[in-house]
């Protein structure tokens, strides 16, 4: 059974940095894209970052570009997203995702993944 478990979350202040990890387990996703998005209290699920199978080409949202770097191992099957100069309105759940198939660069869409975590909070404070 596949399994994406989130860890790294927690609450921090305005400027500090977090390092989210997601590991998977049930099957290797060395040759398929990844990617991370957030949910913040009612709103919608939003795309973050994904980064390439190969973890050579990555691929942001506006909103968290230069601050936010996705990266993967994987030997270890996880994938990382190491978060700087948090803001409060980076307040969110964060979700890692794998697709089922090989699937379309940027994967920035919510529809194309069949694989996704429990989420990790991130609450960062002002």
């Amino acid at each position: 059974q596949v399994q994406l478990v989130e860890s790294g979350g927690g609450l921090v202040q305005a400027g500090a940095s977090l390092r989210l990890s997601c590991a998977a387990s049930g099957r290797s996703f060395s040759t398929f894209h990844m990617g991370w998005f957030r949910q913040a209290p009612g709103k919608e699920r939003e795309f973050v970052a994904a980064i390439r199978w190969t973890g050579g080409t990555t691929y942001y949202a506006d909103s968290v570009k230069g601050r936010f770097t996705i990266s993967r191992d994987n030997a270890k099957n996880t994938v990382y997203l190491q978060m700087n100069s948090l803001k409060v309105e980076d307040t969110a759940v964060y979700y890692c995702a794998a697709p089922r198939t090989i699937v379309p660069w940027p994967p920035a869409r919510a529809s194309v993944y069949d694989y996704w975590g429990q989420g990790t909070q991130v609450t960062v404070s002002s």
